[in-house]
């Protein structure tokens, strides 16, 4: 899921330090909004790291050898994954407790807030983890599927219920045994009990990180409803933010227009006013008081020549 407050954001020309909401209980809010953080930042880190995870298991999987360096890679991004987890899920863990026993908040601006910021965390929350469950799943499974062809060009076949019993059994001398008996060579042998140390340390990892956060994926399974309609509102604010953004932008270009016509109306055209190489005292008159005085004296010359004529 997108972060829609990031958008929101990024669409706006208003500095979000600009916005003043009020709230009942300010300082406590600001604790709230740091716990957020953190939370949100520790999510972040998760998705990293199963990025890199999931690069290492092709690794791992792609190479003839199993290579200790890229192992100790993998359980340091293992480790930090479970280290950001667990931070993240005491968090959300703890925020839920504060919203159930706060119920003469319920109604109230910053208890809404904060019920949407934590339910949308949480959603955010379980879905890194169930893409780092996903592609935990995807590795065991193919680790599982090498073995089973390195055993079938040994010339000992197993079906999938007898390979699963052996890898259950975690006991890796016991599982070595199982398949010496088939007189496979050794190096086949390194190559499988390689690829079953990689399943057991999975599988060891997909449960504690399994207990660690099917509680908040309950939480956000029951909360479904509501997470849908704070998304929901979201989008419809990201599409008000886009028209007023849209809007202002028109509105601007509009009135830098209208200042440019009204310049151009009280600007003088000097190209039609008289030569400005006059001898000095004579007064420089604008066009139409210029035409005005031709036409006057035009008038003067006509009747003039009129009167002589009469005369004569």
């Amino acid at each position: 899921m997108k972060d829609r407050l990031e958008q929101l954001k990024a669409k706006s020309d208003v500095p979000v330090d600009d916005v003043e909401i009020p709230l009942e209980n300010q300082a406590f809010m600001d604790d709230f909004f740091a716990q957020i953080e953190e939370i949100r930042s520790n999510i972040d880190n998760i998705d990293e790291s199963v990025a890199e995870a999931k690069k290492l298991y092709s690794t791992i999987l792609s190479a003839p050898t199993s290579d200790q360096k890229t192992q100790d890679d993998l359980e340091t991004v293992t480790n930090n994954i479970k280290k950001a987890a667990g931070s993240a899920r005491n968090k959300l863990k703890s925020i839920e407790k504060q919203l159930e026993t706060n119920t003469e908040e319920q109604s109230s601006a910053d208890m809404r807030i904060r019920k949407s910021q934590h339910a949308i965390l949480a959603k955010k929350f379980v879905e890194v983890m169930t893409k780092y469950n996903e592609a935990q799943t995807d590795f065991r499974d193919k680790s599982k599927g090498r073995i089973a062809r390195q055993l079938e060009i040994t010339g000992k076949t197993t079906t999938d219920e007898e390979l699963e019993e052996m890898l259950e059994g975690g006991n890796a001398a016991v599982f070595s045994a199982g398949i010496m008996e088939s007189g496979i060579s050794r190096q086949a042998l390194n190559e499988i009990e390689a690829r079953h140390k990689d399943i057991v340390r999975l599988e060891s990892s997909i449960k504690e990180l399994h207990d660690m956060f099917v509680d908040i994926a309950m939480l956000v399974e029951n909360q479904g409803g509501m997470i849908d309609r704070i998304e929901s509102n979201m989008d419809q604010s990201v599409g008000f933010v886009e028209r007023a953004v849209a809007d202002t932008k028109k509105a601007a270009k509009f009135q830098q227009e209208a200042r440019r016509v009204k310049l151009k109306r009280n600007v003088p055209d000097y190209h039609n006013f008289p030569q400005m190489n006059e001898p000095i005292g004579v007064t420089v008159v604008p066009e139409n008081r210029a035409v005005l005085l031709r036409r006057e004296l035009l008038w003067k010359s006509v009747a003039n020549k009129h009167s002589h004529t009469t005369h004569t």
